[in-house]
């Protein structure tokens, strides 16, 4: 496997943004490893991080290039700082640079990308989770399939919930969000995206879901998973002992990548 640090330009955004990337390599004598290369353009994998993180964690805390020798996929790390991976009320696009720019980037930067959906997947934890739900409701045309970890699903109950805890700054979510109450209709509301593609009649994505059930995002990730297979999306389920640690992350992104509809 190959592993690059790219910093590059984001017109997006105007600012230097950084990702890093994992290539597939076709080697036989790296110990403990066999690096595979699959013909043709190779499938993708977005890796998004939480709030507490940045595009380093899932290498720091997880074997994640180890998991992906054997596959011959990509694997893009990118920051999103504490995005949200939404177009900010304060006027940072990070949606229109995660979900359009970010992905014309790699694939100018590494043209043995797959730039079809079906080839194209995104996995996040925590915010990262939100992220990887958004991408693939709102942009299905380019993400085929999500997966989350932990995730901030259901974005009213963690404003809302965040805003009565002592201490919480409401400036900092307002600046992300705006208002509480506009999120009942926005689209930084995943139900409201999950509704309107389901309306546009578009193929809907795969999507997967773990958490812990010590974790404090178990109950209302729970109740948007229901609501989503309620509107007919395929979602794949799954729940076991846990908090919100990457003790279980480590070990769940392997099952993920496991899921993983690779052609």
């Amino acid at each position: 496997m190959a592993l690059l640090h790219v910093n590059f330009f984001s017109d997006v955004l105007g600012k230097c943004m950084s990702m890093d990337v994992i290539l597939p390599q076709r080697t036989k004598e790296q110990i403990g490893m066999e690096g595979v290369v699959k013909e043709g353009k190779y499938p993708t994998l977005y890796l998004l991080h939480g709030m507490s993180d940045d595009e380093t964690c899932w290498l720091r805390r997880t074997s994640i290039e180890r998991y992906v020798s054997d596959m011959g996929i990509a694997v893009v790390m990118p920051n999103g700082d504490l995005s949200w991976y939404s177009n900010t009320a304060y006027g940072a696009k990070y949606w229109t640079y995660i979900s359009e720019e970010l992905p014309a980037v790699c694939r100018e930067f590494f043209p043995n990308m797959s730039d079809r959906p079906e080839d194209t997947f995104v996995v996040g934890n925590s915010m990262g989770g939100y992220g990887a739900y958004k991408l693939a409701l709102g942009k299905p045309e380019t993400f085929g399939a999500a997966a989350g970890l932990s995730s901030g699903l259901d974005i009213v109950d963690v404003v809302t919930r965040n805003l009565k805890e002592e201490g919480t700054i409401a400036a900092f979510w307002e600046s992300i969000f705006g208002p509480a109450e506009s999120l009942d209709t926005c689209e930084d509301n995943l139900l409201v995206l999950a509704e309107k593609l389901k309306a546009s009649g578009r193929q809907l994505p795969k999507l997967y879901e773990w958490c812990g059930t010590e974790d404090f995002l178990y109950e209302p990730q729970k109740r948007m998973v229901e609501k989503l297979k309620a509107m007919g999306y395929d979602i794949s389920y799954h729940e076991g002992p846990g908090i919100h640690s990457w003790t279980y992350w480590d070990v769940e992104i392997q099952k993920i990548l496991k899921w993983l509809p690779i052609r």
